[in-house]
């Protein structure tokens, strides 16, 4: 595997553990795509560092656990701010 290519694969470790970034988050910040993230720290970063890979592992498993409570917050948001605005809801 190539330097660089490591050092991102940590990097986005890194930051997916001190902020508990989702997968989407971590590729916005890097300019990744959300695939090129999620190889990353579920196929490449367990050969890497395998202590990382199982606290990040951790993270993502929690974040996809409350995935469908962000979206229904979304949700919630969106309409109430078309409520607001005065836009007939569907």
């Amino acid at each position: 595997m190539k330097d660089y290519i490591e050092e991102r694969v940590l990097e986005i470790a890194k930051y997916i553990l001190k902020t508990n970034a989702t997968v989407r988050e971590a590729a916005k910040v890097f300019g990744v795509s959300k695939s090129t993230v999620h190889k990353d720290v579920t196929e490449r970063l367990e050969s890497i560092n395998p202590l990382i890979y199982e606290d990040v592992k951790k993270v993502l498993e929690k974040n996809k656990a409350e995935r469908h409570i962000r979206g229904g917050r979304a949700t919630h948001i969106k309409y109430k701010a078309e409520r607001k605005d005065g836009v007939s809801l569907p």
